[in-house]
């Protein structure tokens, strides 16, 4: 790695203004010189104010703004990986404070350790430091986290303030060797959809099947504001469509990575969790309530395992299949298209 690699940032968002403004801005007052930074924006408009600032620093040169016409979390990874040039990626939310040396943190993992392909940030919580308290201090996770089938219970990159190896980064926070995607052929699945969870997790499950290390550094943490609305999703987080979407992508998940007891342990700790609502979920123990979620729970499962069939002749990624399509007819990248979900 040369002393001073390109890095390159890379930003999906969708419906966000002021905030996706503000992360902007906090990249652009980097202290490291030699990184770009490209922003994936699937939202259909903007405020007048935040659209001015997007064309004034495209025109400057400062980002590089693609306006696309779908809206889908992998699906914006994916593109932005498609036109990176740096020899690291960094992949943040479009609601993030970040600290003048946040790139430098990223970067001095890769230079101190080769077996380290994949830096998993702190992130300071907005909502779930709250709810701590903020006081809450672990030094190192327990072994639960090293378990896939389990370790979603116990990983905690919000109060963790020890360096480690991870199983898993969190999507707001993360950043990539090139080669994991140039050499090893990795991208995100775009099946993972609605709010996208656990895309970023079924990514580093694959990557860890490299030989690479993925190394939690508390040192490279950013805040994550947890806006309300926006942010890069498919479909509302409201809809009946994103609770069945939720569990498919978990089922998903388990489906594609893990063994056969290892995915038992996570279907089951599922449901305890989010249909019975127990800790760490705290839902309602109403009786219908738990009915609904089970339902949910159900066409989850038989939605995912209808994913993995059908995945022996399409692999799901539409996305990225339309854009190298789209590519070919526009070169710069820069042209608008539409795909229905």
């Amino acid at each position: 790695m040369n002393v001073q690699p390109l890095v390159t940032i890379i930003i999906p968002t969708y419906g966000r203004e002021e905030a996706l403004r503000d992360s902007i801005a906090d990249v652009l007052n980097q202290n490291y010189p030699n990184f770009e930074v490209l922003v994936v924006d699937q939202s259909p408009q903007h405020k007048p104010e935040v659209q001015t600032y997007l064309e004034e620093v495209a025109a400057a040169e400062k980002i590089k703004w693609f306006r696309l016409n779908w809206a889908s979390l992998p699906g914006a990874r994916n593109y932005g990986i498609r036109r990176a040039a740096g020899e690291i990626i960094i992949f943040i939310d479009d609601d993030v404070k970040l600290t003048p040396d946040y790139i430098s943190a990223h970067l001095k993992n890769y230079a101190n350790n080769p077996e380290i392909g994949a830096v998993a940030g702190r992130v300071f919580d907005r909502m779930k430091l709250g709810d701590s308290g903020g006081e809450l201090e672990i030094e190192y996770l327990p072994p639960e986290a090293m378990n896939p089938g389990i370790a979603w219970y116990h990983i905690d990159l919000v109060h963790t303030i020890k360096p480690q190896q991870v199983l898993t980064a969190r999507g707001c926070n993360m950043s990539f060797r090139r080669e994991i995607f140039t050499k090893y052929g990795l991208r995100f699945d775009e099946r993972f959809r609605g709010s996208a969870v656990r895309e970023e997790s079924d990514f580093c499950l694959r990557l860890r099947q490299t030989g690479y290390k993925i190394w939690y550094d508390p040192e490279a943490y950013l805040v994550h504001l947890g806006e309300e609305t926006g942010g890069c999703h498919d479909i509302s987080m409201r809809s009946l469509k994103y609770q069945i979407t939720f569990y498919h992508n978990h089922f998903l998940m388990g489906l594609k990575n893990l063994t056969v007891s290892q995915a038992l342990r996570l279907f089951a700790r599922l449901f305890d969790c989010h249909v019975l609502g127990r800790p760490p979920c705290h839902k309602s123990g109403s009786p219908i309530k738990i009915l609904v979620r089970g339902i949910f729970y159900s066409f989850g499962f038989l939605k995912a395992l209808g994913t993995v069939i059908q995945s022996s002749w399409n692999d799901g990624q539409i996305y990225s299949r339309l854009d190298q399509i789209q590519n070919s007819k526009y070169p710069t990248g820069r042209q608008a298209y539409k795909i229905q979900n």
